[in-house]
């Protein structure tokens, strides 16, 4: 350790040790990070070296942390902040570097912005990639890791550290098979239809978003679904009905039919979410206006 030359602990090898400790697996971060196993398990083992400890110990199928590394999970984030920073200010023309963000956007958010978002930019010679996890009911803790460096959803985390703007809204819909009949007409018709419903990993639902309303006398979900993709060939060919935003025509339901809901419910407002960190870095104010700019067409 004392012959350890400590500048060797460059970026990425801390960005590496966060998706580790992320992961708690060697082949999952070395899929995050675009490398091999044998890269990530050969940077692993310089960090022990360095920091005296195993940081890591197996666990069943993964790795668990060892209370240092836990302990280092903040310190090593300021520093990777502290790096970022330097960056800000930086002089930037998107067509003189390659650009990667993660982004966190439900099925929505992720099929009406981002194709059109990357088509354009890859057409103008920007050299920009994308990868996507669920966001669900998003927790800040997704933005503060550095797992994602953008978020679109209706339920926008709350923190001091955290920014947001509105996009755009939305009016919620049902969406329904017309060929079997007509969707509910009352209230009453609504709670006792049978409804898809989407949950996610974490237990929470997309009912949330329904401003207002008495959930608990809407009957439980005949269907519960991973993600809003399944929904149409479940409801295709039968009565179920799915409640979701009227953009969602534009996007995973666009072969359902819709109709407006029975009763009074608040629309849906879709908001974009980043940390401090990435609010002055010239290539995420690029990303956040190009988003904007598509945003402001769908609101029109």
């Amino acid at each position: 350790m004392r012959n350890f030359d400590f500048t060797d602990l460059d970026g990425k090898v801390l960005r590496c040790f966060l998706v580790i400790l992320e992961e708690s697996s060697v082949s999952r971060a070395a899929d995050r990070l675009g490398v091999t196993q044998s890269a990530v398990s050969h940077t692993l083992a310089k960090l022990r070296v360095v920091l005296g400890d195993p940081l890591f110990v197996r666990s069943g199928q993964g790795l668990t942390p060892t209370e240092r590394a836990l302990s280092l999970r903040e310190p090593v984030q300021r520093v990777l902040d502290g790096i970022k920073s330097l960056t800000d200010a930086r002089p930037f023309d998107p067509l003189g570097e390659a650009m990667h963000f993660d982004i966190a956007a439900n099925d929505l958010q992720r099929e009406l912005i981002f194709p059109e978002l990357l088509h354009h930019a890859r057409a103008e010679g920007v050299r920009l990639s994308l990868g996507f996890v669920p966001s669900g009911v998003p927790d800040p803790a997704l933005l503060r890791s550095d797992r994602c460096q953008l978020m679109l959803t209706p339920l926008p985390p709350d923190g001091p550290d955290i920014f947001q703007k509105r996009l755009f809204s939305s009016p919620l819909m049902m969406f329904h098979d017309a060929t079997q009949g007509q969707p509910p007409r009352s209230w009453e018709e609504y709670c006792a239809a049978d409804h898809v419903e989407v949950r996610f990993p974490d237990g929470r639902t997309a009912r949330a978003v329904m401003q207002g309303v008495d959930q608990s006398q809407i009957r439980p979900p005949t269907v519960i679904l991973p993600h809003f993709n399944a929904i149409p060939a479940f409801v295709k060919g039968s009565t179920l009905i799915s409640t979701d935003t009227a953009l969602m025509k534009r996007g995973p339901l666009a072969t359902l039919d819709c109709a407006p809901l029975p009763f009074q419910c608040p629309p849906v407002s879709i908001y974009m979410v980043w940390h401090q960190r990435s609010a002055s870095d010239p290539a995420h104010l690029w990303l956040r206006a190009r988003v904007e700019e598509i945003a402001a067409r769908l609101q029109s």
